[in-house]
């Protein structure tokens, strides 16, 4: 059985991670599979130094794995519980969508 976090500020800490569209962009974009900084800069229309500086955040958080192959290092999502969590996030919009359209609360 998986031990539960007690943490909420931990957990708060952790949802934070996607709550940054740029990061979630990136999420989203390493799906896929493992990119480069300058492959996630293009597929999400950021800067290389955003991108490395999001990534850098998403990497420290423990979201993200960096692998380095000569002088380039490739990004993937860190492991399969993140994947589900992105999943299961799409499942979550897919049935809150009407509410969270209509929510005011987190509009920028």
């Amino acid at each position: 059985m998986i031990e539960r976090p007690v943490d909420l500020e931990l957990k708060a800490k952790l949802f934070r991670g996607f709550a940054d569209p740029t990061r979630l962009h990136i999420m989203e974009s390493l799906r896929g599979g493992e990119m480069t900084v300058g492959s996630i800069a293009e597929a999400t229309g950021q800067s290389l130094p955003n991108v490395s500086n999001h990534l850098s955040c998403l990497k420290e958080c423990g979201l993200v794995v960096a692998r380095r192959e000569g002088k380039r290092i490739f990004y993937s999502v860190a492991n399969d519980r993140v994947l589900c969590l992105l999943n299961d996030g799409d499942l979550v919009l897919v049935e809150a969508k009407e509410h969270l359209n209509s929510c005011r609360r987190y509009d920028r």
